[in-house]
């Protein structure tokens, strides 16, 4: 492997904000000042946008104060974006990185990120233009390939889990349905996350409902009555992306103007189709009076002051891996390795090659989804509860009923 060139460096943010990408962009900025082969390092703002436009923010010029505050600000600092280049924009791109000896990219984003940061090390090749070009992992809907858990989605994890246990309380207080649609197109570990915060046997979400397992209408309803049945309540989580019986998105099927961004995805999060749906089709199953649903929508990404300080910490080391691996590597994405769980919980970040994480995700392992495809298991309690880094208790002294077996 040839030596690392001195040259510039540029860093974008893309996609989708999260609360810590900011952290995972103070790694980039405090190993770059390390390394005497990167002599500038650009903050592209909106991304790729900015490279084309050639708008930038001189990184190295931030005080460490600065830093601090910025790695726990959440949201994308430089701002983010979704645009997708095509081969005239790539090479628009190219012509900045010429201009000015642009020769290490970091990227933090999720899949379609990685895929961006894979096309621009391809065409590097194809031009014989020496490139060092890195993804660096983030996705609260923790759907990348190779690494065990995403940045990101331990902080929306902990939000999950603690709205869930306010939402809980509050119908305990005030019984009724309440039905919560979470983020999660193809994935369903944040609604899965829902279910973390749990302490008594009646707690809910008492029904989780994922991507991964289609339901029908009809033992969606069921399900809720049979809960509340047994506790004149039920808290139930929903995925955006379920699925109905014959596995078309039931998102899709009420959208009446479908939006459809860059990637080609359908939108489903930012209106309340879905959970409208629900409220009034449970309404007219058992024709309870408090029947209440929210969609969650934007606000799992960028909940202020709610950092898990584990995933800040992993997004922080991430960023500075892929730095330390442009040193010896031409290209590359940063995954987290687990080596253990519970108390014995602790990672390793290893390299693993852009073509592997570019595009595709993955959805939740079986063996996260209890058997009736409304719940998650205890295997995915032990995998995703060290990623927030601890919740809080709560207590209740009001009546208190076993929900027995019907989950």
């Amino acid at each position: 492997m040839a030596s690392a060139p001195k040259a510039n460096a540029v860093v974008g943010q893309a996609g989708g904000p999260t609360a810590v990408i900011n952290a995972s962009l103070v790694g980039v900025v405090e190993e770059v000042c390390k390394h005497g082969e990167i002599e500038n390092l650009y903050g592209a703002v909106h991304a790729v946008r900015g490279i084309v436009n050639e708008d930038f923010v001189d990184l190295k010029k931030l005080s460490v104060e600065v830093l601090e505050e910025i790695a726990n600000s959440s949201s994308a600092t430089l701002g983010s974006s979704r645009d997708r280049p095509d081969k005239e924009y790539c090479e628009r791109i190219f012509d900045v990185f010429k201009k000015r000896n642009i020769r290490y990219f970091f990227y933090i984003g999720g899949n379609d990120s990685a895929h961006t940061a894979h096309i621009i090390n391809l065409m590097a090749a194809d031009v014989g233009y020496e490139m060092r070009t890195f993804h660096i992992p983030k996705t609260i809907d923790n759907d990348l390939l190779v690494t065990a858990h995403c940045p990101g989605y331990g902080t929306a994890a902990k939000f999950v889990a603690c709205a869930l246990m306010g939402d809980d309380l509050d119908n305990r207080a005030l019984p009724g349905v309440k039905v919560d649609v979470l983020m999660g197109r193809h994935a369903g570990f944040l609604a899965g996350a829902s279910a973390l915060g749990r302490q008594r046997e009646d707690d809910g979400p008492h029904l989780v409902y994922l991507p991964e397992r289609n339901v029908s209408l009809d033992k969606f309803l069921g399900d809720i009555e049979d809960v509340y049945r047994i506790l004149g309540r039920c808290v139930v989580a929903v995925s955006e992306g379920i699925c109905d019986s014959d596995g078309v998105v039931w998102a899709e099927k009420l959208a009446k103007e479908r939006e459809i961004d860059s990637h080609g995805n359908i939108q489903l999060s930012g209106t309340g189709g879905l959970a409208d749906f629900l409220a009034a089709q449970i309404k007219g199953r058992l024709g309870a009076k408090r029947i209440r649903a929210d969609t969650f929508g934007y606000l799992q990404r960028s909940f202020a002051g709610f950092q898990s300080a584990v995933d800040a910490d992993e997004a922080r080391r991430c960023g500075r891996e892929a730095v330390k691996s442009s040193m010896t590597e031409q290209n590359g994405s940063i995954a987290i390795k687990r080596l253990g769980d519970g108390d014995d919980y602790a990672v390793e970040l290893v390299r693993t090659e852009l073509r592997n994480v570019a595009e595709r995700t993955k959805p939740m392992p079986d063996e996260f989804i209890n058997p009736s495809g409304n719940g998650v298991t205890q295997a995915f309690v032990r995998y995703a509860m060290p990623l927030t880094g601890g919740l809080p208790k709560t207590y209740f002294l009001g009546n208190h009923r076993k929900l027995q077996a019907v989950t």
